[in-house]
């Protein structure tokens, strides 16, 4: 990464090294990272609240399948329908049909919102199945998916994708692998808010281990989905069909979180989470 005349350059090759055809990405190590990170804090969450590390375990599977198959459907329905509605094992398999037959991609296309979803129907099963109170879990969780989402938007960053629109100021980035225009670094911009909050929530619980059930989840939604609504401002949309639309998918998918997080912070009341 180099700068030039106040704009910085960023032509990073998203592959760390290549051995045949597998390649070890940036964004695989965020994402890794990501999960490491905050599993390390939720087990110091659990040790102090008394649950054992081998609960935490079946929780970070549910999480980790749950985030996965979200994010990956969220992309999917909301951003590209018209595409896998004709493609449907697309959807699941790492593979598309392409003129010389089927071809390795990946799975190029998560949404976060759909990651959300898929975290909260993880959530709902994994408490079903191990009868722990869905709202104590969800509480202890937010605690560390700032964190994650902040690695997340680093792995972005590194891939030159969700990139932000055109501007002059001085810390813009050239994505050369895009184009050669000077744009907001909305990636990192998001790391950063992700990061804050992360480091809100967690304070938060550092004083208070015993809230209100729900308060911690409803700031959660509240902050996050917040920041991810103003911050859409400074991006690209996602997809064509946006162009027209006073607020991009991003946006309209951010304001039921939003409203439920206002629910939970103001409802009256019951007893302190034990």
């Amino acid at each position: 990464m180099q700068s030039t005349l106040n704009v910085i350059h960023w032509n990073i090759d998203p592959v760390l090294f290549q051995l045949g055809s597998f390649g070890l990405r940036y964004y695989a190590l965020c994402f890794l990272a990501a999960f490491i990170v905050s599993y390390v804090l939720m087990l110091r969450v659990f040790k102090r609240e008394g649950k054992s590390q081998e609960l935490l375990d079946q929780l970070s599977i549910y999480i980790f399948l749950g985030t996965l198959i979200g994010a990956r459907l969220g992309h999917c329905l909301f951003y590209e329908f018209d595409y896998y509605i004709q493609h449907p094992l697309e959807m699941i398999l790492p593979f598309r049909k392409g003129p010389d037959g089927w071809e390795l991609t990946g799975f190029q296309g998560l949404a976060s919102h759909g990651g959300a979803i898929g975290i909260l129907v993880a959530l709902w099963l994994f408490a079903k199945k191990t009868k722990t109170d869905f709202i104590w879990i969800a509480d202890r969780l937010v605690l560390v998916v700032p964190i994650a989402g902040a690695f997340v938007r680093l792995g972005n960053f590194f891939n030159s994708e969700i990139i932000g629109l055109q501007t002059d100021v001085p810390w813009a980035v050239v994505f050369e692998k895009v184009d050669m225009l000077p744009r907001h670094p909305a990636q990192l911009y998001e790391a950063l808010a992700y990061l804050i909050i992360f480091l809100i929530l967690w304070t938060m619980y550092q004083r208070n281990a015993k809230p209100k059930a729900g308060y911690f989840f409803g700031i959660f939604l509240v902050l996050l989905f917040g920041a991810r609504f103003g911050l859409e401002f400074f991006k690209e949309n996602q997809e064509a069909f946006e162009a027209g639309m006073r607020f991009n998918m991003g946006q309209l998918l951010s304001i039921p979180f939003m409203l439920v997080g206002l629910f939970l912070m103001f409802r009256k009341p019951k007893t302190a989470q034990k």
